[in-house]
């Protein structure tokens, strides 16, 4: 299983704390953390999954890692040469999204988790309804053990063709 944790790269203590402990329970049950390979968010869930014995996919936005440098804890880079584009390829390279605090970036993810209908789950991040379109979609976590079990049964219960 392969798990997107998306968020800001300029998150605050608490946030970067909680995306490393969501990285150490997904590395910790043998699941792959995928991201954007920036800082942040991106680099403590890395560092929480390489703590753990997991496995890390950091999916950059620059053509080499002279231009877009991965973190210390990204074990697979991958460099895309799409810049901000390369958002749909973090979400869409997952079974499931695990969303923690955020900016813009984080908000064209979710976006596209959506979209894709790929399971989501947050904790402290965007909040939004309007029309038709519901925030229930988007499930809340109170905490990472919480939003790992949460993701994990949310992918389990997929049919096979949508895994």
């Amino acid at each position: 299983m392969i798990v997107s944790v998306i968020g800001s790269e300029e998150a605050g203590a608490d946030s970067l704390r909680l995306a490393e402990e969501v990285g150490r329970a997904l590395g910790r049950r043998g699941i792959t953390v995928a991201c954007g390979g920036g800082g942040g968010i991106m680099e403590a869930a890395c560092r929480g999954a390489r703590s753990s014995g997991g496995h890390t996919i950091g999916i950059l936005p620059g053509h080499n890692a002279g231009e877009t440098p991965p973190n210390a804890w990204v074990e697979f880079p991958i460099f895309t040469g799409l810049g901000a584009a390369r958002n749909s390829i973090v979400v869409l390279a997952a079974d499931a999204v695990i969303a923690i605090d955020g900016a813009y970036g984080t908000l064209s993810e979710i976006a596209f988790a959506l979209i894709h209908k790929k399971p989501i789950v947050g904790i402290h991040t965007w909040e939004f309804s309007y029309a038709e379109h519901e925030a229930d979609h988007i499930l809340r976590a109170e905490d990472a053990p919480d939003a790992v079990e949460m993701v994990v049964q949310l992918v389990e219960a997929l049919p096979p063709a949508g895994r």
